[in-house]
């Protein structure tokens, strides 16, 4: 083993939403360090074209390799879909999406063979999720809504307002008349919604969270590349968790502080176009 196992893992994502997937990492891979990056100014991705997505990510690749991080998790679906082929290219180092995790674990569980996915147009457009479900299961139904008013709702912090649970009905109604028995959270902003989706749908529908199972997938990866940190992150280290954005840390800062289990002072800003 060498100082390569002490390197951090690369995540990035559109803004906000990849926080989920920091989140499992910090909680199942506790040793490991993370370089975290928002692209806050550009956001959202799921409404933009597929060759901007992938300049997006080269972009993102270029300076995460600057922090010589040693694996990157595309913590974001509509990134997964439009850009993985991109990101593994420019990367040089070992990339791992949202996507395969998620269908994986929702072939395992599926009962009837019908399984609905919530996300951006763009990651229900590209047809991600229905590829990488029917290449495990050709006979499983793969059902796709586009939920565009979800990302902009958990982002404003109205994760228990009457408004998002509207929303989020007019959504899920239309799947669950479907008759699914799986519903996959497309979106790394949607496992913040959990609870209340859950409520909605009732417990006969199995919940996947691609975040968690996304965190389980790395530590498999890290493992078999032999890449895993060799001990617990220094207590004198002053950054084992580090966060760039590319506009608005302050809110970007208080909406980490929210959702992960430690205290984030702040985010850096970075000039991501001169990447």
């Amino acid at each position: 083993m060498d100082s390569r196992n002490d390197a951090p893992i690369g995540v990035f994502d559109s803004g906000l939403g990849g926080l989920t997937v920091a989140r499992e990492i910090m909680r199942n891979l506790p040793d490991e360090k993370i370089v975290y990056f928002g692209d806050t100014a550009r956001v959202p991705y799921g409404s933009k074209s597929k060759q901007t997505v992938q300049r997006y990510s080269r972009q993102i690749v270029r300076f995460l390799k600057t922090q010589e991080v040693k694996a990157i998790v595309i913590a974001c679906n509509t990134a997964t879909a439009s850009a993985t082929d991109v990101v593994e290219e420019e990367a040089e180092v070992p990339v791992i999406g949202v996507i395969d995790p998620g269908a994986k674990v929702a072939c395992e569980n599926t009962s009837g063979g019908r399984v609905g996915v919530i996300a951006t147009k763009a990651t229900i457009e590209s047809g991600a999720y229905v590829e990488a479900i029917r290449k495990i299961r050709p006979d499983v139904s793969v059902i796709g809504k586009a939920c565009p008013l979800l990302c902009p709702l958990v982002e404003e912090g109205w994760l228990h307002d009457r408004i998002t649970e509207e929303v989020l009905m007019r959504y899920l109604d239309d799947l669950m008349r479907r008759d699914i028995d799986t519903l996959i959270l497309g979106c790394t902003h949607y496992p913040l919604l959990r609870n209340t989706i859950r409520r909605l749908i009732g417990d006969e529908i199995t919940l996947v969270n691609p975040a968690y199972e996304t965190a389980r997938e790395l530590k498999a990866l890290l493992n078999d590349r032999h890449l895993e940190a060799q001990g617990p992150v220094n207590p004198d280290d002053p950054m084992p968790y580090r966060f760039f954005v590319s506009d608005d840390a302050r809110r970007f800062a208080e909406f980490a502080n929210s959702i992960l289990p430690i205290d984030v002072k702040t985010a850096r800003l970075v000039r991501i176009d001169e990447y």
